[in-house]
């Protein structure tokens, strides 16, 4: 008997440390976030406007947008849909350039055999915001398409026929945040291609200082220029200061210029330095400012970015469980960082795209965050960030991959027009404006996968509605995947 006492006891213990190990194991393998990475830039290839080039691998998409800006003598055609329509917006467009180039820019040496489908992505984004900066002096066109005409369609964008109106800032209708970011978009993805393809990069720089220029020297915000062209779409709620702070930031990066330098010198404290701010969004850009501006003091103890180091550590520290500034929320079931009740998974990768590049400056460095009384550690900081991925990879109490294509069992009816109408190979015959809704409306999964999309995720009780109807969670965006692609490359990479 007491054998198998001991016996039974030895296989408890064992059991214990099975369930253990497995609890605590890496759920996902370097060739898992691979495989993820790959799938996240596939993704915008779903969402390209224009000719499509010859090797174009999400082979369900066709041309579209073919004479964009025409009826307005300038050529607007390319570029990227934002999400699940087919309009053009110029604000989350220029940030989601942005942030896949920073991912570049940090990560691009994890990145192996993707760099090159990393800047393709980028590339097809500066290369329409270039078109939209230098066609006309003193204008920038930020948006193609009537979007209040738009989504009272589901079409194809293959099939488009809503009206595609133009919009664009002047000097009598200015524009400075969205203006300001695209100057941020052009010399961040200047740093890109400096050494792959110096030209390319000088004409990105020359145009990011003349369209931080034009935004600087007219101020205002596009939302009142545009009004209802942007509102409620991409209302600019933050108002221009910090994207005015944001680009001179990135300029100072792209172009060691000392006029940059001497600009957030100058307008760093009204355009909120001083202030601390929790969420980082294609709307508000403080904390990702603090965060590129702290690598100037850790790296080079330059005296006026100690004040970026402090508000970062701020930043940071309200993400961290545990720390006396503590103030972020997290599902009961998964621990998935919450912010939103509306596509709620773009907080959740443009944190983890910070952690993981605040962790990056403070371990090159050998430097802690600092938490009122306590530090916290770039390790811990990567500890974080990664249960956010794996998260949203599919170790959820759903156990549901919220990446269209990765994993076995993720989203089928996700809220895009041109992945849930049956292709234009699969039906060649013009599918109309009305005629979609059908599809929009079908409890069928989405014909055409769009791979490599992020949705907007479950709310904060880890719970998601797989429903095309429900757009603030089955919704994917450009600027959901740019972050995430930083961070899947950087997890590819640790063994």
């Amino acid at each position: 008997m007491a054998i198998a006492t001991a016996f039974s006891l030895k296989l408890q213990i064992l059991f214990i440390i099975f369930c253990c190990r497995s609890y605590f194991s890496t759920a996902f393998t370097s060739q898992d976030y691979a495989d993820a990475l790959e799938k996240s830039i596939l993704f915008f290839e779903g969402q390209r406007s224009g000719k499509l080039p010859l090797n174009q691998r999400l082979t369900w998409r066709g041309d579209s947008g073919l004479s964009d800006g025409s009826a307005y003598h300038v050529n607007l055609v390319g570029g990227y849909y934002d999400a699940g329509d087919n309009v053009k917006f110029g604000l989350p467009m220029a940030f989601t350039t942005t942030l896949l180039a920073w991912s570049v820019i940090e990560f691009g040496s994890s990145m192996q055999n993707q760099i090159t489908n990393a800047e393709a992505a980028i590339r097809w984004s500066t290369d329409y915001l270039l078109k939209a900066a230098t066609a006309t002096p003193d204008t920038l066109y930020v948006q193609v398409g009537d979007p209040n005409m738009d989504h009272r369609c589901w079409e194809r964008p293959e099939d488009m026929d809503t009206p595609r109106n133009v919009y664009k800032v002047t000097t009598q209708n200015p524009g400075s945040d969205v203006a300001a970011e695209t100057a941020a978009a052009l010399a961040a993805a200047s740093i890109v291609f400096k050494e792959s393809d110096p030209s390319y990069s000088t004409e990105l720089l020359l145009a990011a200082m003349k369209v931080f220029n034009f935004a600087d020297r007219y101020r205002g915000s596009y939302s009142d220029s545009l009004n209802s062209a942007v509102c409620p779409f991409y209302c600019s709620y933050s108002g221009y200061q910090d994207e005015l702070l944001w680009g001179a930031s990135w300029l100072h990066k792209a172009s060691l210029n000392g006029t940059y330098l001497a600009y957030i010198q100058s307008n760093g404290h009204t355009m909120g330095s001083d202030d601390d701010d929790y969420s980082f969004s294609w709307d508000d850009k403080r904390p990702g400012t603090k965060i590129l501006l702290s690598k100037e003091f850790l790296e080079k103890t330059t005296e006026e970015f100690q004040l970026y180091k402090s508000h970062s550590d701020n930043y940071i520290c309200s993400l961290i469980p545990g720390t006396s500034s503590f103030q972020a929320q997290y599902t009961p079931g998964g621990g998935l960082f919450y912010k939103a009740t509306e596509s709620n998974l773009q907080y959740v990768t443009s944190t983890t795209f910070l952690l993981l590049t605040y962790a990056k400056y403070l371990g090159s460095n050998g430097g802690v965050a600092k938490c009122g009384g306590s530090t916290v550690t770039a390790e811990s900081l990567i500890a974080q960030a990664k249960k956010q991925v794996d998260y949203i990879l599919g170790d959820n109490p759903a156990k549901m991959s919220y990446m269209v294509g990765f994993g076995n069992k993720y989203p089928q009816h996700v809220h895009h027009r041109g992945s849930s109408v049956p292709s234009i190979h699969a039906h060649p015959n013009r599918i109309s404006c009305n005629d979609g809704f059908q599809y929009l409306y079908s409890s069928s999964p989405n014909p055409n996968v769009l791979v490599g999309a992020i949705v907007g995720g479950p709310d904060n009780r880890d719970h998601f509605a797989d429903d095309r109807n429900s757009y603030q969670q089955s919704e994917p965006a450009t600027y959901i995947n740019a972050p995430f692609v930083g961070a899947l490359a950087f997890f590819s990479a640790k063994n």
